[in-house]
């Protein structure tokens, strides 16, 4: 099975667009060691000729254009794609705006939950991408399924969806009743354990999590491989930048780094390899020559970057 980040940035990208922080500065300047980043997602593939996107993030067609094996191959005809499916893990913008970019009638499934297809129906400008052509497949957490393209061809990946501590979209948020934001059990938020047929590698996927309880910690434990929220490394990095007044815990991120970071509350659990993607621009491990940076690696985890490939 193949892996590739097609994005690791979180929501807006880095640099993002109307960020003025050091590190955008930086990225834009061509500093050495501050590398750009797409927008949050994943590839994956059993063979190496159809792929599974997990989040179709804003920036897709850039990411289309900088990774080949996601475009059309010579021999395949005037119209086609490999990619045979989206797996969407919340209804965030950042991961789901992109499916507006592979409109064009081209086949492939789309799998999310239920509250996610709700959201995919409730606003009609996501049916450029007609069902009939472009079929939406509900998940159900706690269930494992073999993935299949449009036409119901297996793909050769299957995926275990389950709930993880997180919040709804930003734009779906209810102001008169904030609790209601955040859920651990309604399918706002979902992560995915992925394994090839033959189940000789796992993976799994969490670009957004609030918290690490000790489920969680007991599903990852004999992992192979972890793609794992590195939105933050401290909970109120944004406010100290002056970017933002949100801490990680309102935006239902949980920071690397502290006594209940991920960094900390992972460290005793087997896991083969640990990738943080998913980096927000105020992050200060985007510097590779930080200390925090340096922390993070010492740590045993990965920043994960565009392009970076995994083979299990």
């Amino acid at each position: 099975m193949r892996v590739k980040i097609v994005g690791s940035a979180a929501g807006g990208g880095f640099p993002q667009w109307n960020c003025n922080y050091y590190l955008s500065r930086a990225a834009r300047a061509g500093t050495i060691g501050v590398w750009p980043r797409t927008q949050s997602s994943l590839a994956v593939s059993a063979d190496g000729q159809g792929w599974v996107l997990f989040n179709a993030s804003p920036d897709i067609r850039q990411q289309i254009a900088n990774t080949p094996e996601l475009q059309p191959q010579p021999e395949d005809g005037p119209r086609n794609t490999p990619i045979r499916a989206v797996v969407l893990t919340n209804a965030d913008v950042d991961h789901i705006a992109g499916l507006l970019s592979l409109r064009e009638r081209q086949p492939f499934a789309i799998y999310a939950t239920e509250r996610v297809l709700s959201t995919l129906q409730a606003n009609s400008i996501f049916n450029v991408l007609d069902p009939a052509i472009v079929p939406r497949r509900q998940l159900t957490e706690g269930e494992e399924i073999e993935l299949t393209d449009a036409e119901d061809r297996q793909i050769g990946i299957r995926i275990l969806p389950f709930s993880v501590p997180g919040k709804v979209a930003l734009y779906l948020e209810n102001a008169t009743r904030p609790d209601e934001n955040f859920s651990s059990d309604s399918g706002d938020t979902i992560a995915v354990r992925i394994a090839g047929d033959d189940d000789s590698g796992v993976a799994f996927y969490i670009p957004g999590c609030a918290r690490i309880d000790p489920g969680l910690r007991e599903r990852l434990a004999g992992a192979d491989c972890l793609f794992f929220d590195g939105t933050l490394y401290t909970d109120n990095e944004m406010v100290l930048a002056r970017v933002g007044p949100k801490t990680g815990q309102r935006m239902g991120h949980l920071a690397m780094s502290g006594r209940d970071g991920s960094i900390s509350q992972l460290a005793d659990v087997p896991i083969g390899r640990r990738i943080f993607v998913h980096i927000n621009n105020t992050n200060p491990v985007l510097d590779e020559s930080s200390a925090e940076h340096e922390t993070v690696r010492a740590a045993g985890w990965e920043i994960g970057h565009d392009g970076m490939e995994i083979e299990l």
